[in-house]
């Protein structure tokens, strides 16, 4: 099956090398380089997998890990304080983006002038009864492959991640995904996968919950660091949103 999830709207290599330090709590001035190189590259694999339309940066940075990686086994590396680290390559532009990120969410936070000039349309939840119930942390792409990587191991242990030519299609999935959240508004992460039989069933739906993600019709977040990854409508009852994409029920 020909289909790609563009990553336009998620995270960059340096999201991706933050979200394996936070999730190995790893010292971001002792990077253990084969591990996070190791892993890096079995993300970018597993996205491979699932069709997933990989920007030129994600290569790039695979690279220069693998170049640090082969600096950091030469003989005499470690031997006194002479020379540079070859983690030093990474480790200063994760630095500089953790504090653009940190600047970042500080404006998001502050008052914009004249940002209810436009009208928007209302949705069965939106963003500020969102946050009146329920404190949100952000889940990014990777977090959704990590949860999906448990749906796996639980429901098809040891299996290979292979799209192969089935009967359901993403839109068919994007479809079904709409109408459970029209009927409950909300629900987890894990029961959009209720009743999926195959390897590629479970794929399938998972793209199809990345295309609504990237279009804007769901929004995915968790309530605490550990609790699982809720999903919320963020659409009207004709499947709606701001940027008009609609997935109705067919006709």
């Amino acid at each position: 099956m020909e289909y790609e999830v563009k990553l336009e709207i998620f995270e960059g290599p340096l999201d991706l090398l933050l979200h394996l330090i936070h999730k190995n709590e790893l010292d971001i001035f002792d990077i253990p380089i084969t591990t996070i190189a190791d892993q890096y590259l079995a993300y970018l694999d597993m996205m491979k997998a699932f069709n997933i339309s990989v920007a030129g940066d994600f290569l790039v940075m695979a690279s220069t890990l693998i170049h640090i990686k082969s600096k950091m086994l030469l003989p005499g590396l470690n031997d006194g304080d002479e020379g540079e680290d070859p983690r030093d390559e990474i480790m200063r532009p994760l630095l500089e983006y953790m504090r653009l990120k940190e600047m970042a969410e500080e404006l998001s936070e502050r008052e914009i002038l004249g940002k209810d000039v436009f009208a928007r349309q209302d949705f069965s939840l939106d963003k500020d009864q969102i946050d009146a119930e329920v404190p949100r942390l952000d889940v990014n792409l990777f977090q959704l492959i990590d949860a999906f990587k448990r749906i796996m191991e639980k429901t098809e242990p040891g299996a290979d991640l292979t799209l192969q030519h089935e009967k359901w299609s993403v839109k068919e999935k994007s479809q079904l995904i709409v109408s459970f959240l029209k009927e409950k508004g909300e629900m987890f992460f894990d029961e959009i996968f209720t009743g999926d039989r195959t390897v590629s069933e479970l794929i399938v739906t998972f793209l199809a919950l990345l295309e609504l993600v990237h279009t804007g019709l769901v929004r995915v977040f968790q309530p605490s660091h550990s609790s699982g990854i809720r999903l919320v409508a963020h659409f009207d009852q004709d499947g709606r949103t701001d940027n008009d994409e609609k997935y109705g029920e067919t006709a």
